[in-house]
């Protein structure tokens, strides 16, 4: 899944990833690929929860509007598609190189 831009995520979203990370024993690379985030905002997340400010972050911006929700969510999904759509091409190929050789 391809990150969003600018990408805004929730308080407990912030909260799981930090958890994830440092309770799951996974690494901060690890967490990050599997939660399609950049691997420098994760580890801001840990570094500022060390402090116990990991709530303040995203205070001082404004609301999303439901435009802008809708947007995101039209990106994620356009994101999805095209993935899925690259793993068919791919799929396609790998078959139709198959019944090229024969199954004879």
């Amino acid at each position: 899944m391809e990150r969003i831009p600018n990408g805004r995520y929730t308080k407990e979203f912030r909260e799981e990833a930090v958890k994830m990370a440092a309770e799951e024993g996974l690494s901060v690379p690890e967490t990050s690929r599997r939660l399609s985030l950049p691997k420098s905002t994760l580890e801001n997340w840990i570094r500022i929860s060390k402090t116990g400010n990991l709530g303040a972050i995203g205070k001082s911006q404004r609301p999303l509007t439901e435009v802008e929700r809708e947007l995101a969510s039209v990106k994620r999904e356009l994101a999805q598609t095209k993935m899925e759509r690259d793993i068919l091409k791919k799929a396609v190929a790998y078959f139709a190189k198959e019944s090229l050789h024969g199954t004879r």
